[in-house]
């Protein structure tokens, strides 16, 4: 038994080692770089106003003050020294789905340990929810490599309690205990109405930034003709047969797919909450330099 214990303890630590041999490098350069520009100085805390002068950027400008004073005023920031980062990963049955080059699980784990390894070159705390239709695992946030390894090992390894989804379950519990503003990654495949989560996502966007990332299957957005076929729901376990060769059929799968997803970007966009659109079948490291590129644009 003891044995089996001794073996078991190295496979994990091989398959972690692995794990960050893939994604360290890509965090070291190209992820890194991103990571560093986008997020460093948009931790700041107030500090105090002053007179407004030659040169100042407009958008700092107290108009409360200004208004009271008859001349400009603007706000005074400083920078904190580190940030809080927080990943949210949704470990629900369908996320084990995946029929191109890995399942969104494993997309998942290598994205999650990219964004931990980029924390730790920076000196900023990371932490980890696991969550389900109810949190399953939370890792506050820390410092240090120690934290890094342990969050990869987590995504890895625990097995979920329950298969179904219960977003509401996870925001509502990172509102309660995050107080210190935050960078929170919300990683899902979001299968869930937007109206079922949006009250407790308007509300976590208000005080903390969150980038949702959404990762979908190619098969989750259009079925190939195969004929007759059996799909089980990968939360619930509950199969249906269906007739892929019925052009009908095909068709509204994917308009259905197509306005749920089109539905959950629309929802997001009008709270300004970033999303970041994550396929099984293309790069993700491609599309995570993309959306930070955008984002550091958009800062300036």
């Amino acid at each position: 038994m003891e044995q089996l214990e001794r073996e078991r303890v190295r496979e994990i630590l091989r398959n972690v080692r692995q794990v960050e041999l893939r994604t360290k490098r890509f965090a070291d350069s190209i992820f890194q770089g991103a990571y560093k520009s986008t997020f460093k100085g948009r931790g700041i805390e107030f500090s105090e106003v002053r007179e407004y002068q030659p040169g100042d950027d407009i958008r700092t400008i107290d108009w409360n003050v200004t208004a009271r004073f008859g001349h400009p005023y603007v706000k005074e920031f400083i920078e904190e020294r580190d940030l809080t980062i927080l990943i949210a990963f949704d470990i629900s049955g369908s996320l084990d789905f995946g029929t191109q080059r890995t399942i969104k699980k494993g997309i998942a784990t290598e994205l999650i340990a990219s964004i931990a390894f980029s924390a730790l070159r920076n000196n900023d705390r990371v932490g980890l929810i696991l969550f389900s239709e109810r949190v399953e695992k939370y890792l506050p946030p820390k410092k240090g490599r120690k934290q890094v390894m342990r969050i990869i090992r987590e995504t890895i390894y625990h097995e979920p309690e329950k298969k179904a989804t219960d977003l509401n379950q996870c925001l509502d519990f990172i509102n309660r205990i995050t107080k210190k503003k935050a960078i929170v990654f919300f990683i899902s495949d979001f299968s869930e109405p937007v109206e079922t989560y949006a009250k407790s996502m308007r509300i976590l966007g208000k005080k903390h930034d969150i980038i949702s990332v959404n990762i979908q299957d190619l098969r989750e957005m259009e079925i190939p003709d195969v004929g007759l076929i059996s799909l089980e729901d990968g939360e619930t376990g509950e199969q249906i047969l269906v007739d892929t060769s019925d052009e009908e059929f095909r068709r509204n799968f994917s308009t259905l797919a197509n306005e749920h997803r089109e539905r959950t970007i629309k929802f997001h966009h009008s709270q300004g909450i970033d999303i970041i659109d994550i396929k099984t079948d293309e790069d993700w490291g491609r599309a995570m330099i993309k959306f930070f590129g955008i984002r550091k644009r958009r800062m300036r």
